[in-house]
């Protein structure tokens, strides 16, 4: 009886063994600005990767691995994510980065994990050119080019708007690459512009830029801006009594504008595919989980780091993890391309960007945007 027993408890201890050893940790690196003028982007990515993350743990894993975030904060600074790069991939030995939140950083980060081969998925960066860098980058982040020109054409349409004045941000890449895209589709629009003015990053007083922009008398004020500066602009043109519509990019398409212009965020026009009143099942069920594990409503940063872990996970399911690091890279960066999802920012596939000097390039979101504008205190959907 006690040999029985003794053998069964054998048994058991090599099925547990045999399990274990079949199970494995999955280590992704999370580069965010989790403090700093852009920690209200950071947050916000953060809690919806970890969202997603417990959620696939919590179903098993992926393929029964577990999903393990290791998050670094890169302030929303060009150095420290350069510095957190270098640690989730040399030290930490992660499979994949999600990061860094603003365009500025990858684009000084990317490239060393291109040099790595390490995979980099990007879900706030929309300036041009970074899926240029190589082809282990990846974004999820719709890019300016494809949004601004319907953004102005449905705020153009709903606001009889003729004439514009630009306001931007000269000193970043993902603000004056804003630019560059407001500029071409005002162009292609035959939209003309009265003023250009410029500001820089910390910014507290723009009353003499938007009084020389009042002076010429626009229709609405073309901004590209990263909220920390942009909501601050628009108290004070309401202030001055500039009461016309703002066009906005994707560094103004945060509810953080509630809390920082109050009752004067209202006529901001913004794209994104993504808008927590669209109503599709996958949209829902989000905002849903994500109001009842942070008790605050997500916004488009928290859903495109959503959708990202789901991606990933998806190219997980296809790669047979070998436990050699950088096959294991590979393998991922390979099946990424193919991936194809609905989530809370709708349909997703990949797009190849051209690469530089004749190398291959990386990989850009394909969506449809949503054109929406503040009123009330919430973003209103048009059309």
């Amino acid at each position: 009886m006690n040999r029985i027993f003794s053998q069964s408890l054998v048994a058991a201890a090599a099925l547990g063994a045999a399990a274990f050893a079949q199970a494995a940790e999955v280590k992704i690196g999370l580069a965010a600005a989790l403090s700093g003028g852009a920690g209200q982007y950071g947050a916000a990515i953060r809690n919806g990767f970890q969202l997603a993350a417990d959620e696939l743990n919590a179903a098993g894993g992926v393929s029964g691995n577990t999903i393990k975030l290791v998050i670094e904060d890169e302030q929303g600074k060009k150095e420290e994510a350069i510095n957190v790069f270098k640690k989730l991939i040399f030290q930490d030995k992660v499979v994949l980065i999600f990061g860094p939140t603003l365009s500025n950083s990858a684009q000084a980060a990317d490239p060393i994990a291109q040099a790595a081969k390490t995979p980099v998925f990007g879900t706030s960066n929309t300036a041009d050119g970074i899926t240029s860098i190589g082809n282990y980058v990846f974004r999820n982040s719709v890019t300016e080019a494809d949004v601004l020109p319907e953004t102005i054409r449905v705020a153009a349409k709903h606001n009889g708007i003729k004439k514009v004045a630009v306001f931007y941000g000269n000193d970043d890449v993902f603000t004056k690459s804003g630019y560059d895209n407001f500029k071409k589709a005002l162009e292609d629009l035959k939209i003309p512009v009265t003023t250009t003015e410029t500001f820089a990053k910390g910014d507290v007083d723009f009353k003499a830029q938007l009084t020389k922009i009042k002076a010429t008398n626009p229709d609405a004020v073309v901004l590209s801006a990263l909220i920390a500066e942009g909501g601050p602009i628009m108290v004070q043109a309401r202030q001055l009594g500039l009461n016309v519509p703002f066009i906005g990019g994707n560094g103004m398409n945060s509810v953080k504008v509630f809390d920082l212009a109050k009752e004067r965020a209202d006529g901001l026009w913004v794209g994104s595919p993504w808008s927590i009143e669209n109503s599709t099942p996958e949209n829902t069920k989000f905002i849903a989980a994500y109001k009842a594990k942070y008790n605050v409503a997500p916004d488009q940063f928290a859903a495109q780091a959503y959708d990202a872990m789901h991606i990933v996970a998806e190219a997980l399911k296809k790669v047979k993890l070998s436990g050699k690091l950088q096959a294991d890279r590979d393998a991922l960066q390979a099946a990424l391309p193919a991936v194809k999802i609905t989530g809370a920012t709708g349909a997703f596939q990949f797009r190849q960007a051209k690469g530089a000097a004749g190398k291959p390039g990386g990989y850009d979101a394909v969506q449809t945007p949503i054109v929406m504008v503040t009123r009330g205190g919430r973003y209103v959907i048009e059309k």
